[in-house]
């Protein structure tokens, strides 16, 4: 709810003040949101969620998310800038109310000691009376799992490292992200308005900026609808294999296009165009939320705890800061030569030092 707050204030700047400063200010306000919805979602929805719903569920974070974007999309073709930032203010306030209405999770309410909110809330949830035993049952293993948790000496880390499932868990996930933010989903999205000036150039295919981002954007949700509707039929696995195998031929595609037209030779304009639609496809129907999705199903309630999440991030931070003071060079009025030279330099004086 908190960061609903933070995006009507978002919007309030961006409506009342376009200065510089003021665009970086809004910009750093409305990332506080953001990411808290990525963090905050999967978790608030996997422990809602009934085991065999999980994961079209959880697919439903990406979905809105593509659903947001293609709404602004055209409405940003459709409505003036004064418009688009009023309609801002009022979304996420809307949401504001909305979520005041919304319970607790039943594994939070347990975690308070709120045995019997908890059996309300789970009741209301799978439309069952408090009395079922299949309720009773699941209220039972929470409660025991939260009662584990609580004997339990080790640190979340010493978890992760000690205990060879959760460490192969996290390795898993580690591994998902890291192709998800590798599989060059975000360059095909940043180069979509090259590849249609390229391909107008032997087709008829001619958009303007608006209608070409409005057509990636049908394309997303058309990815995202596509995992809502089969990811609890394929499974996870399956779905993310055939998503990134897809998303890998249209990278080859689209490179091999570019590699021969380069070289002089005639090849159809579509063929790039249809590469990068099969690719920003795959990704929303695979990737972009297997990825969230996996996070929950590996790891306990008890294991993904907000505070751990933000110190992680610490923790890279800090190790860039490290990294830039040692090993980055100033690039500031510049040139290539003049920076690689530095860098020879560099690599030569390390060289020297090894040296006994």
């Amino acid at each position: 709810m908190k960061s609903k707050c933070y995006l009507v204030v978002y919007w309030l700047i961006k409506l009342f003040c376009l200065e510089p400063w003021a665009l970086i200010l809004a910009r750093a306000i409305a990332g506080i949101p953001c990411s808290a919805c990525y963090i905050v979602l999967p978790i608030y929805i996997k422990e809602i969620s009934d085991i065999d719903l999980r994961g079209a569920l959880g697919s439903l974070l990406i979905l809105n998310r593509n659903i947001g974007y293609l709404a602004s999309y055209i409405c940003a073709d459709l409505l003036s800038v004064n418009a688009m930032l009023w309609l801002g203010v009022i979304v996420p306030t809307v949401i504001f109310f909305i979520l005041l209405l919304m319970p607790e999770t039943p594994e939070f309410l347990v975690k308070q000691g709120k045995i019997d909110e908890a059996k309300a809330v789970l009741a209301w949830l799978r439309g069952v009376s408090t009395v079922d035993r299949a309720l009773e049952t699941e209220i039972d293993n929470v409660v025991r799992v939260e009662k584990q948790t609580k004997e339990e000496t080790k640190s979340v880390w010493g978890i992760i490292l000690r205990d060879q499932p959760t460490r192969k868990a996290f390795i898993i996930t580690l591994i998902i992200k890291i192709a998800q933010q590798f599989d060059g989903y975000l360059i095909v999205l940043i180069y979509a308005g090259f590849v249609f000036s390229k391909a107008s150039d032997s087709i008829s295919l001619k958009l303007s900026p608006n209608k070409q981002i409005i057509m990636i954007g049908i394309v997303q949700l058309l990815g995202s609808i596509f995992a809502t509707c089969i990811v609890e039929k394929t499974g996870r696995k399956l779905l993310l294999v055939t998503t990134s195998f897809a998303v890998g031929v249209g990278m080859l595609v689209l490179s091999a296009w570019f590699y021969v037209t380069s070289a002089g030779i005639w090849m159809p304009g579509w063929l790039p165009v249809l590469a990068m639609c099969v690719c920003i496809f795959a990704d929303a129907a695979g990737f972009q939320p297997i990825s969230y999705i996996i996070i929950t199903d590996l790891f306990t309630f008890q294991l993904i705890g907000i505070h751990w999440t933000f110190l992680f991030f610490a923790i890279v931070c800090f190790f860039s800061t490290i990294y830039t003071i040692f090993d980055f060079p100033e690039t500031r009025n510049k040139t290539v030569e003049e920076i690689y030279s530095k860098l020879n330099r560099r690599n030569k004086a390390n060289k020297s030092t090894a040296v006994p």
